[in-house]
């Protein structure tokens, strides 16, 4: 699935970014306390796919981040699979307070290095971090499974909020340090990156190419 139209929005970049894990982990608690910045009360497990969106500033640059929440019981799976496509980043969350959710994190990994990207930019997080005494799997173990996976990892709670704002922001730093890199190409397509305005563009492009003049943004 490619990305919405929000020609109106004025930004830098447009990520499109995923939420993916075993359902249950609170997923949907994550994207609305993003979004929100509020616990999300009410919240039955996702049918399909949902969506949102917030323009966040990441190292002087402003990046609008489409986040689809994707349903995590196995019956959806061939209906979210379909939303991978071009995902620029991703949240892979577990329950910290549940090793059935943390023991499938492999097969979630690899389903979005697959049909997402091989260089997607994953975090791992650790949900429902405020149920500490709960907790099934420790720190260090979830740590060393993202270190052998090359993933960034926080713990997390959507309730409290600690964290989750900083796994969103770290995931979109990493994309466009990559960007800047060059490891990393806007214009490949399915890269789930997008320009927010053409004169970004035209700024990134040699002089010889730069016969009109960038408009500006009109917002």
């Amino acid at each position: 699935m490619g990305f919405p139209d929000f020609g109106s929005i004025c930004s830098d970049f447009l990520f499109k970014f995923l939420v993916i894990g075993s359902a249950g982990t609170g997923k949907s608690c994550l994207l609305h306390q993003f979004i929100e910045n509020k616990f999300k009360q009410d919240s039955n497990h996702t049918i399909g796919v949902e969506f949102g969106s917030r323009v966040v500033n990441v190292g002087g640059k402003t990046v609008k981040l489409q986040i689809w929440d994707t349903a995590g019981q196995e019956r959806f799976r061939s209906v979210t699979r379909s939303y991978y496509r071009g995902a620029a980043g991703a949240l892979l969350v577990y329950d910290i307070t549940s090793r059935e959710t943390y023991n499938s994190l492999a097969a979630w990994l690899t389903d979005a290095r697959t049909l997402a990207s091989p260089n997607i930019v994953v975090i791992l997080c650790g949900n429902k971090k405020d149920l500490d005494p709960e907790r099934e799997v420790t720190f260090l173990e979830a740590s060393r499974f993202a270190q052998e996976n090359e993933l960034m990892f926080l713990e997390t709670s959507a309730l409290t909020g600690e964290n989750v704002e900083e796994a969103f922001l770290k995931c979109a730093r990493t994309i466009l340090n990559k960007i800047d890199s060059g490891e990393l190409d806007p214009e490949r397509m399915g890269s789930g990156i997008q320009y927010g305005d053409a004169s970004l563009r035209q700024l990134r492009q040699p002089r010889s190419a730069q016969a009109v003049a960038p408009q500006p943004c009109g917002c």
